[in-house]
């Protein structure tokens, strides 16, 4: 492999490990903001309080299958650069074209993947348990 084609695949590693970051931070933030709403809330609130939880949990689990296509992207672009010719290589990096978006490339796959599901939905889960608990 040719230093061009080694920078330009490092410039979009670069890119798919930002957006795994992005992910990781926001499933953080999530459970943060989820905990600290139930810990602000006291027994006797209203119930109506506690289904302010949902707000976060619907925004990161968004916002998060967002950052999930973004690195599928790269990640397209990157296996596409990768078996490019040397004298091919122009170091773009435009993921906007027809041929990322198939198969598991679109923002409805991402948003019920096994990774976001199986985040988003015990965290939601828990949630309902948790404002059960309190109101009996």
């Amino acid at each position: 492999m040719t230093e061009h084609k080694v920078q330009h695949l490092e410039m979009i590693q670069g890119v798919i490990n930002r957006m795994a970051g992005n992910s990781f931070a926001l499933k953080g933030w999530a459970v943060t903001l989820v905990a600290g709403i139930f810990t602000l809330s006291s027994k006797d609130a209203d119930k109506l309080y506690f289904l302010v939880a949902y707000i976060p949990i619907l925004v990161f689990w968004g916002l998060d299958a967002y950052y999930l296509l973004q690195e599928r992207l790269f990640r397209a672009l990157y296996n596409k650069v990768r078996v490019l010719d040397e004298a091919k290589i122009d170091y773009n990096m435009d993921t906007s074209l027809d041929e990322f978006y198939t198969g598991k490339n679109s923002y409805w796959c991402c948003l019920i993947s096994s990774t976001e599901c199986g985040f988003y939905f015990p965290l939601a889960i828990v949630t309902a348990g948790i404002i059960i608990i309190t109101h009996i």
